[in-house]
């Protein structure tokens, strides 16, 4: 069931102790991010070397928001794979605070991927990064040509001569799709080979760190990113105001909010007569389910806090 209600309104961190893993024999492990310009499939593949969905997609640039860890288990090791936001130039109080996030996240892991679609040609925005890699001196750096199932076999080859040119310390240059999971047993080795010797940092059969909150309000997100106006995005964000289960323990009630800037958009996400939203909460349903184990009674709220994105108390309040 889903209930929608439209109401107005004014590193990485350490891994506990307690969460550690043993160490197995000869085994490696470490911390590796994708960097690269929004929307080049870093959240995408970071989902498929997990082997499950721990980060939200769209086809809209900026979509990652926080630095979420996925756990890759394998008998070499344990890669932890942190996805980041895309790097850009930013416009807003939130855009700054989010390169500032990956900028923090660079400083700290073992390897990073640097990512460009096979699709499109390196620009001046690809070159600009992996120059800035230098500024990471003791992270190795790999580069991925991402999305090859999209790409001719001549795309491709030029796209891997292009990115090979862009700095001279590549320890490894693999094209892949995550979508079909061409060659991304060959980046999981060789990220693998690169990681310091070390115990596993999480439990085997643990995917991720997130918390059952985080995790329902970045389904929540995307479901509402899907079709909305390109201005739209940015401006979307999502809080859970309550997650109980039934005493029946077969239903599980959320309530979350829907936060945009303006009157403006609030119309837009409810769509004619709430059908928008109604089909958000559909969709929305649809993956938290499975995720709780329960059936979902989903209770969406659309609120506007004015220019979120460039107040520091509100995004403070939003977790930014």
């Amino acid at each position: 069931m889903t209930e929608n209600d439209a109401t107005p309104a004014s590193g990485p961190a350490a891994v506990p102790a307690s969460a550690q893993a043993p160490e197995p024999a000869d085994g490696r492990s470490g911390f590796v991010t994708f960097v690269g310009r929004p929307n080049v499939g870093k959240s995408t593949l970071t989902n498929a070397l997990v082997g499950e969905k721990v980060a939200i997609t769209s086809d809209k640039p900026q979509t990652t928001r926080r630095a979420i860890r996925g756990i890759l288990n394998r008998p070499a090791g344990q890669l932890v794979i942190v996805d980041t936001p895309g790097l850009h130039k930013p416009r807003t109080l939130l855009g700054q605070r989010l390169n500032d996030l990956v900028e923090q996240v660079l400083g700290d892991v073992d390897v990073i991927g640097f990512c460009v679609p096979a699709t499109e040609k390196v620009g001046p925005g690809d070159r600009r990064i992996a120059e800035s890699l230098g500024g990471y001196g003791r992270a190795k750096k790999v580069a991925i040509v991402t999305k090859t199932d999209a790409a001719s076999r001549d795309q491709i080859t030029e796209r891997l001569i292009e990115v090979d040119q862009l700095r001279e310390d590549w320890a490894a240059v693999i094209p892949l799709s995550a979508l079909t999971r061409d060659q991304l047993d060959v980046l999981t080795d060789e990220l693998l080979a690169l990681m310091p010797k070390g115990p596993a940092l999480y439990p085997d059969g643990v995917v991720t760190d997130e918390s059952i909150e985080d995790r329902i309000a970045e389904i929540i997100r995307e479901a509402a990113l899907e079709g909305v106006r390109d201005e739209l995005p940015h401006s979307i964000a999502v809080t859970i105001e309550d997650i109980s289960e039934r005493d029946t323990g077969s239903m599980t009630d959320i309530h979350a909010n829907l936060i945009v800037e303006r009157d403006s958009q609030k119309a837009i996400i409810i769509g004619h007569k709430g059908s928008r939203l109604r089909d958000v909460g559909a969709r929305a349903r649809a993956q938290i389910e499975p995720l709780v184990g329960t059936n979902v009674f989903l209770k969406l709220h659309v609120r506007v806090a004015k220019e979120w994105q460039r107040d520091p108390k509100q995004l403070g309040r939003l977790g930014f």
